[in-house]
Parts: C-alpha cells; sequence; structure tokens
C-alpha cells in the first residue's frame, strides 16, 4: 500500500511537470473556483487562495492552493498550503478558502462536508447532511494550515453552511458571516454568528437576508418544475470611504451565476439590508475586493461558474457604493483593456 501511494503521488507529480502550462501564468491559464486576494505589503506579494488542484500542485487530495504574483499578470505555479487531514468528520469539500490575518496571525476559512453524515431531512424532504466552514491557522501565508478545534465547524453543526467569511465590526468584535444552504430551507440565506477573540462562536445565528429580498435571483428547478430553490453564495464584508458597510454575494440569475451587493442601512451589520443591482452578471461570482499596493481598489471573481478562471475589476468606491471602473483584460495576458459602460 505505501509504495502504491507513492507511485501515485509520483504519477500526479509527473502530470504537474510535464502535463500542465508552466510558470509564469496568466489568469486563463489557472484553474480556480471562489478566488480569494491577500496583497502581502511586506513581500508585496500577491496570493491568490482556491481549492487544491491535482493537476496543478501535483498533490492529490482535498485542500487548499495558492498561486503568488508580484505584478497580477504573471503567477507561479501554486503550491498547496492545506490539505485535509484524515479522521475528522469531513472528507470532501475544500471550498471557498479565505485566509484573513487576525491577532498577529493568519487564519484560513473553508468549507468542508461530508454526505454520508446524515442530518434530519429538509422541509422538502430533501436530504442533508453535515457541511460547514472550519479554520486552520498559520503564522505564514505560504502555509502550512493547521486546523483548529479538530476541524468542527464555526456555525452549528446541525446546519447546512458553506463560504463563511470574517467581520470586524467597528467595535473590534469578530464575526462569522456565511450563506446557509438553500438544501436544507429552499431559500438561501445570509447569516451571522457573533465569535470570540479566538474565533470560536459565542451566540445563536443572526438572520441578515434571503436570496429573495433581491428582485434578481432566479429560482432553480429541482426536482419537479414547481419546486424552486434560490442560491446565496460568497459573503464578504467591505465598508466604504463614507463609512457605509457594503457587503457582496452571489446567487443565479436568469442569465447565469451573478455578483451582487447589499448595503447595510444601519451601517452595522445586523442591517437592515438593501439590495443593490448587480455588479457583474455574465456567468460570473464569488467576487472579493481588495487593494492593489498603489491604493486601487480591485474586485477579484471566477467566470464561468464550470471550468472557472479568475478575472479581475478596477473599481471605484463611491461612498454609497462600489462601482465598475473597467475589467482588467490587460491582465489576463490581453493587449487591450475593456472598458465597462
Amino acid at each position: 500500500m505505501r509504495f502504491m501511494l507513492k507511485l501515485l503521488s509520483l504519477c500526479f507529480v509527473l502530470v504537474s511537470a510535464y502535463g500542465a502550462p508552466q510558470a509564469p501564468l496568466t489568469l486563463p491559464q489557472m484553474p480556480l473556483h471562489d478566488p480569494w486576494i491577500v496583497a502581502d505589503r511586506a513581500t508585496r506579494t500577491y496570493y491568490l487562495y482556491t481549492s487544491n488542484v491535482a493537476d496543478m500542485t501535483g498533490v492529490p487530495g482535498i485542500g487548499t492552493m495558492v498561486y503568488s504574483s508580484r505584478n497580477l499578470h504573471d503567477w507561479t505555479r501554486p503550491n498547496t498550503v492545506f490539505s485535509l487531514p484524515r479522521g475528522i468528520w469531513a472528507d470532501a469539500g475544500g471550498w471557498a478558502p479565505e485566509v484573513h490575518a487576525y491577532r498577529g496571525r493568519y487564519w484560513l476559512f473553508t468549507t468542508l462536508h461530508n454526505e454520508a453524515a446524515k442530518l434530519p431531512s429538509s422541509r422538502s424532504g430533501r436530504a442533508t447532511y453535515r457541511r460547514g466552514t472550519v479554520l486552520a491557522v498559520s503564522n505564514r501565508l505560504e502555509g502550512p494550515f493547521t486546523l483548529v478545534r479538530r476541524g468542527e465547524p464555526v456555525a452549528p453543526a446541525t446546519l447546512m453552511t458553506l463560504d463563511g467569511t470574517l467581520y470586524i465590526d467597528r467595535s473590534g468584535k469578530p464575526w462569522l458571516v456565511y450563506a446557509h444552504e438553500w438544501i436544507q430551507q429552499s431559500i438561501g440565506t445570509i447569516e451571522a454568528i457573533p465569535l470570540t477573540r479566538d474565533l470560536a462562536a459565542k451566540g445563536q445565528p443572526v438572520h441578515l437576508f434571503g436570496a429573495t429580498d433581491a428582485s434578481w435571483p432566479a429560482g432553480q428547478a429541482q426536482n419537479s418544475p414547481s419546486e424552486l430553490v434560490y442560491v446565496t453564495d460568497g459573503p464578504e464584508l467591505f465598508r466604504t470611504h463614507s463609512g457605509t458597510l457594503l457587503m457582496l454575494w452571489s446567487s443565479w440569475a436568469k442569465d447565469g451565476y451573478t455578483q451582487s451587493i447589499a448595503r447595510s442601512r444601519s451601517g452595522g451589520i445586523k442591517g437592515p439590508w438593501d439590495q443593490l443591482a448587480p455588479l457583474v452578471h455574465r456567468d460570473s461570482g464569488h467576487g472579493m475586493l481588495f487593494r492593489t499596493f498603489d491604493g486601487t481598489l480591485m474586485l477579484v471573481l471566477h467566470r464561468p461558474f464550470k471550468n472557472a478562471r479568475g478575472k479581475l475589476y478596477q473599481m471605484r468606491d463611491a461612498g454609497d457604493r462600489i462601482e465598475i471602473v473597467r475589467e482588467r483584460t490587460d491582465l489576463d495576458g490581453d493587449e487591450l483593456e475593456k472598458a465597462i459602460p
């Protein structure tokens, strides 16, 4: 068995060396989903985290990999920074990895699941199972990241949740903001749960809004045309220069996966949340915001939903909202930039 495992690992390395594109890579060459970029000023390096792709890293299994770049155009081949260990409750997933600097360390948030770990059926009779965002920690952006609390999800284990993100409110209190799955309740929601200083849950989940609170999401047919479900994905919080609290989130519209935005009327996490017009259609979504080293606000998302690649947009902080300046197709490796009307 040990010989077979070594042989399998060698095969992945050979595929990585000879069957995948060589560095420097550009975004069209980089398989990724749910991208998350950290701009590290100390090294002037951009780190792009996404789910492990064995053909790119040479490392089989569930986990997180990271590409790196100095200019957002030329990227290294990815390295694996987290691998799902044996012996915990989960055996699949590795979705939507995010890395946050918090209290002097780097915290990886990623979603795991296990279809064999059954939960009570949903109200519609759909089978449900354990899914949730877990935490891992490292002293370095390059990892390796080690699970905390034996990989138990932050949100209650009885809930099917995903895409957890860290939000620090104005008082310095941390929150986990996440999507509560449509599988369990037909209409997906965005919820938040207060955390301790060690990022463990402290209190009960707070409902923020549901997918159908916005006018644009399209229901997806399930067991019959009359049974429609509504997805919520990819929350991320951003406070503008005027103090307005915004949330990026995604769902499905009539023309495909869509990147949208909501605005807190109170300026706090509990809202109430007003739904603004979507930012990007074109089967695009699960975006996040970051600033380049010259201070430019950028949006990264994936497009299309299947066989996804990263797309970058230059943004404007308009005070009560964010706006697209242009799609940065020059960072795809293309010669021309594409203006956004």
